[in-house]
């Protein structure tokens, strides 16, 4: 099918039959491939390839979540910037949809298209410059490559994801939260300039004094504005090593205090938790703490531990490289993937919780929760700083201290009745915290309609909407994660 295809050609499928591929809405009726093909001829050289083979599309009607499933007519695999320039120009002249795909870790189709082109961004994946305090990078870089790159000099990026095998367009474009977000923030606010192609088809720089707008409306911006292809990120010192501390505890009420303790003195670099099986029906509370050191200094476990209340006895404390810990979840998505458990669905779904319902909200689900509604997923119940976050699309609610609680579920057996009970508890549980006053960090498999996006991003609504008529105004960009539904 021409994979090898030199550079500044098109790859234009294969011609020779007529199978219906998706829907023109330009023409509003259904494309074969040969007719796909020949609104295609008109596009410019490019330095990469435009793929319309049905092996393709079908990839790229796939995501992590393996729930939503919608084709493309097309899938560019960009080798230069000047790429994507070219193809929103020509997605507005024939009033195609686009969307940009990362890593394809989406979890409900927020990185696919019907019947429009799909940008994989992993084609864009080099590492510019690093230097002392910064690094410029592709969109399409991942954050293992990034790190790998950045310790040799010495240095780290702030704040990590938990699975750094994710793109850093992709996670720029929702924010990008980790266990450092106590400390740092979320990823998008350690970074210090970037390069988007706007839906105008615009290729612009923004940072926090420069075309501000644009800068707002982009990061933490799902997509809708413009679609980031390179990013300058923050950087500081890195150490050599991780002290890690799993601490158990019987009590929730418990539990969250000595989180919000160790966040607010800042005793630990990384600070997470998770609600972990109890082997009888129930749930136990298991504190995860990482202090991080460079030999021959090393942390002081009683300092550390110092007023904390978990259950005696059950601590366990490791000492790992700085590397191995940040990558510690790549044996298990290895083993995930060898057995096949990898595709399975995932009906993931993320809330910030209030600090003042913490308790009593997953309590209550907790006690209603067993591991067949998590399909033997895991469970991430930990505490952020509000006052890290500085970008106004980010959403969360409006106390001093809120809890990440993420139910990441695998759909066990695979099964459609297994998935829709998993999304109406996703519903059930996301309309439950917000009505406590709490958010979704928009990763999950939710149905959303545009009422509830408007309800998310109130009071910047209006900021949202007037930067997407000012950079996208044919409303071309993201058009899956329903923002601007009938626009």
């Amino acid at each position: 099918m021409g994979q090898n295809t030199s550079r500044r050609s098109v790859l234009r499928g294969l011609i020779t039959s007529t199978i219906v591929i998706g829907f023109d809405l330009t023409t509003r009726s259904w494309v074969t491939s040969a007719s796909a093909t020949s609104v295609f001829e008109s596009l410019p050289p490019l330095d990469g390839v435009l793929y319309t083979d049905n092996a393709t599309l079908a990839d790229a009607s796939i995501d992590f979540g393996n729930i939503v499933h919608r084709q493309p007519l097309a899938v560019l695999k960009p080798g230069s910037i000047e790429d994507i320039v070219q193809i929103i120009q020509f997605a507005r002249t024939y009033k195609l949809k686009v969307a940009p795909r990362g890593q394809g870790h989406s979890t409900y189709g927020q990185s696919q298209v019907e019947a429009g082109i799909v940008i994989d961004l992993s084609t864009l994946n080099k590492i510019h410059f690093i230097g002392t305090d910064r690094a410029i990078v592709d969109a399409g870089v991942v954050w293992s490559q990034l790190l790998q790159q950045t310790l040799v000099q010495g240095l780290t990026p702030p704040v990590l994801t938990d699975y750094i095998e994710l793109s850093i367009g992709g996670t720029l474009s929702v924010g990008g939260i980790g266990g450092a977000t106590h400390r740092y923030g979320v990823q998008v606010d350690n970074v210090l300039e970037l390069k988007v192609v706007t839906g105008i088809g615009h290729l612009e720089t923004c940072s926090l004094s420069y075309n501000r707008n644009l800068w707002e409306a982009v990061l933490a911006g799902l997509g809708q504005c413009g679609i980031i292809v390179q990013a300058t990120i923050k950087l500081i010192p890195a150490t050599t090593n991780a002290r890690v501390f799993q601490l158990y505890y019987d009590d929730l009420a418990t539990f969250t205090r000595d989180q919000r303790e160790i966040i607010n003195d800042e005793r630990f670099n990384y600070v997470e938790g998770q609600l972990v099986s109890n082997n009888a029906g129930g749930w136990r509370y298991l504190l995860e703490a990482a202090s991080f050191y460079s030999p021959p200094s090393v942390p002081n476990n009683s300092l550390l531990l110092a007023g904390l209340n978990y259950t005696r006895g059950t601590q366990q404390i490791e000492d790992k490289t700085y590397f191995d810990f940040l990558n510690r979840l790549a044996p298990t998505v290895a083993f995930l993937k060898s057995i096949g458990v990898w595709s399975y669905p995932h009906p993931w779904l993320n809330l910030f919780v209030s600090g003042s319902a913490v308790n009593s909200f997953v309590g209550e689900v907790a006690a209603n929760l067993t591991l067949a509604d998590t399909g033997q997923g895991p469970i991430l119940l930990y505490p952020v700083k509000t006052k890290r976050f500085g970008l106004p699309n980010f959403r969360v609610p409006n106390e001093k201290v809120v809890f990440l609680f993420a139910i990441l579920r695998t759909a066990v057996p695979p099964d459609n009745s297994v998935i829709t009970k998993m999304l109406n508890d996703n519903r059930r549980l996301f309309e439950q915290n917000r009505d406590l006053g709490g958010y979704q960090y928009p990763v999950n498999a939710l149905s959303f309609s545009k009422k509830d996006w408007q309800q998310h991003f109130r009071p910047v609504w209006g900021n949202l909407v007037s930067a997407k008529r000012r950079y996208d105004p044919d409303n071309l960009l993201t058009p899956s994660q329903g923002i601007f539904v009938n626009c």
